[in-house]
């Protein structure tokens, strides 16, 4: 498993850890509507699937805002932002950002994305900062498990795997 702090403490992180060559594994999540979300449902695009602790802090907010103004440069190419927080939480957040394309989707009633995709943080009940790039047929083309959660990820090289998985 990926070794990652928050805020600088060592946290467990429970599930799975996903590879580069992997399927992508199934979850089950929920839309702002709190319809139900799969990977199936997903599946015949490119998708950045950017997963962040929770969309009320600045490093998320930043990071959903930049993996959603970058990707739509490339086209064709969708972007999952994926979080504990609750539909509403983040129907609001994107309703006072003005961001009404942004998908963002809640893992908070099964926390299946966290486990399926070894991002589960035991300790906080969260998601750790990762990004996984996924072909239009669910390869896994990119993982990065981010070392600290409270910093960035690398956001050329996601862009870029994006890109080649075109």
């Amino acid at each position: 498993m990926a070794n990652i702090t928050f805020k600088g403490n060592a946290v467990t992180l429970l599930g799975n850890e996903v590879k580069v060559g992997d399927k992508a594994p199934d979850f089950n999540v929920l839309a702002n509507d709190l319809s139900a979300v799969t990977l199936k449902d997903t599946t015949g695009n490119v998708r950045i699937i950017s997963v962040v602790p929770s969309i009320d802090t600045g490093v998320c907010d930043a990071q959903t805002r930049r993996f959603n103004e970058e990707a739509t440069k490339i086209g064709g190419v969708k972007v999952l932002t994926i979080s504990c927080d609750l539909p509403f939480a983040q129907k609001r957040w994107c309703a006072s950002n003005g961001l009404e394309d942004v998908v963002t989707l809640s893992d908070h009633r099964e926390v299946s994305f966290g486990e399926n995709y070894g991002v589960h943080i035991k300790e906080l009940r969260l998601l750790a900062r990762a990004v996984f790039v996924l072909d239009a047929e669910d390869n896994v083309t990119h993982v990065e498990y981010v070392s600290e959660a409270t910093n960035h990820p690398n956001y050329e090289v996601a862009l870029e795997a994006a890109r080649q998985a075109k």
